[in-house]
């Protein structure tokens, strides 16, 4: 399994979780977990993936995502799961 962690930050809006969603989707991404919130008309979400099955390289999927984020005035950023977890490490 090819895990990432994706997440989107950012004012809330109409289509946000459909956009990213449908790009993942098209994309042959699966999602393992997903979790999202809305605090005083802020959004945040964050998902397991698993990229696995993607033909594209991880880059392009990144940048991709980052560009659809710019459209919906949202942030999108992509790690790959062992690099978040060192990060995340104490």
């Amino acid at each position: 399994m090819n895990k990432t962690i994706i997440t989107v930050v950012g004012k809330d809006t109409v289509g946000i979780i459909a956009k990213v969603c449908t790009y993942l989707a098209e994309n042959n991404v699966n999602i393992l977990d997903i979790t999202q919130t809305i605090v005083q008309g802020y959004f945040n979400m964050m998902m397991i993936v698993d990229m696995e099955k993607t033909e594209k390289p991880f880059a392009q999927v990144v940048g991709e995502l980052d560009e659809a984020g710019r459209e919906l005035g949202v942030q999108i950023k992509c790690q790959r799961e062992e690099i978040f977890d060192k990060m995340h490490r104490i």
